[in-house]
């Protein structure tokens, strides 16, 4: 683990958690993305909306994307989910995966937490949002980083 938000998971690590992403939205016309900066100013799920918003996910055309956003330093994370999906997912939902994230984070098991998020938000997408024959990938699957 690195110092920053670009090398603080190796290159297998972001190779697993692609592939997490990768799997979740194989069978889903759902878009999952993760967004790693090193800090954050203020409120982390402010900053995630404002990512959501820069990453072009409230443009997908169900309106079903989730971001997962990572302020390092600050040891801060936010979930957040379009409009479409947050209405179908159990109330509790987000909570849940956060919850479970903060457990693996808190042993140092960073990849695991994100895959599992991962795999649950996709398990979600799928149950709402099943993949047509005319679906494509709307997003990137690689995570982006902040610029500091």
């Amino acid at each position: 683990m690195g110092n920053t938000a670009k090398d603080f998971f190796s290159k297998q690590e972001q190779e697993e958690i692609k592939h997490a992403i990768m799997n979740a939205e194989l069978d889903t016309s759902g878009e999952i993305r993760i967004h790693i900066e090193n800090s954050v100013t203020g409120d982390a799920m402010d900053r995630a909306a404002y990512i959501f918003k820069q990453l072009g996910m409230d443009k997908t055309e169900l309106r079903n994307g989730v971001l997962i956003y990572l302020a390092l330093k600050n040891r801060r994370f936010a979930i957040i989910g379009d409009k479409g999906i947050h209405k179908v997912v159990p109330e509790n939902f987000w909570n849940d995966i956060k919850a479970n994230m903060l457990n693996h984070f808190r042993e140092n098991r960073f990849t695991d937490g994100l895959i599992e998020a991962i795999s649950a938000a996709g398990l979600q997408l799928k149950q709402h949002y099943p993949y047509h024959m005319h679906d494509v990938n709307e997003l990137s699957d690689d995570i982006s980083f902040g610029k500091d």
